[in-house]
């Protein structure tokens, strides 16, 4: 039991240096386009609440977490010239430890959802008088 908690940090804390080496790329002006629309893709998708599949499904929730996050760093690092991302990965395993600050992320995420609660009461009001 033991053991399966340290591979499970183990591999958080992988994520975490993936996750911050693709912050890295987008902002790094070496990246070509591509990779830096993937990244952010990326990005978006594993610090989002909102999930393809919701993680209350058993299994299937958490598999498209360890599917579709890998495949989209394999994608960006497929996308990047090989020294950048070796680079800005042994960058990201320095800074580990320093998280980057992504105000506009959270503000963001916060509008996304302000957007859409405001769009549903819109819906329920509309169908009300209807």
């Amino acid at each position: 039991m033991k053991l399966t908690k340290l591979v499970r940090a183990a591999n958080t804390a992988r994520l975490a240096t993936y996750l911050i080496a693709l912050w890295k790329l987008f902002r790094d002006p070496r990246t070509p386009r591509a990779a830096k629309i993937t990244a952010i893709v990326v990005l978006a998708y594993a610090v989002s609440p909102i999930d393809l599949i919701p993680d209350f499904i058993p299994v299937l929730g958490q598999l498209d977490d360890l599917i579709l996050i890998p495949l989209g760093v394999a994608a960006v690092v497929k996308l990047t010239p090989k020294p950048l991302w070796q680079q800005l990965l042994r960058e990201a395993e320095v800074s580990r430890e320093k998280l980057p600050r992504l105000v506009w992320g959270a503000v963001f995420v916060a509008l996304f959802w302000a957007v859409l609660l405001g769009w549903f009461i819109w819906w329920l009001v509309t169908r009300a008088g209807a």
